[in-house]
């Protein structure tokens, strides 16, 4: 296994790398291995062709649970509507 040092990482990376370790219950060197390796595999992923469309990526994460077999309508070039929340 290879050994890697960071030197100079700004204050403000270093205290969210704390912080995100903290939330996820790891050490500090066990979360930056795991942003490393989502990194690094996430990338040749999506250099190896598969679709890197944040729309595709969420009906690919939703199709065990019907995805668009559920009757969504596609929503492209519709205009957005705010609620009328006055009564």
């Amino acid at each position: 296994m290879t050994r890697l040092v960071l030197n100079n990482i700004d204050d403000d990376v270093r205290d969210g790398l704390t912080n995100l370790a903290r939330r996820h219950g790891r050490t500090v060197e066990e979360e930056a291995r795991e942003i490393l390796r989502g990194a690094v595999i996430g990338g040749r992923k999506n250099a190896e062709g598969s679709d890197g469309n944040l729309g595709s990526r969420i009906a690919a994460r939703f199709s065990s649970a019907g995805g668009l077999e559920q009757g969504i309508s596609e929503l492209s070039g519709q205009t957005a509507v705010p609620p009328d929340l006055v009564r």
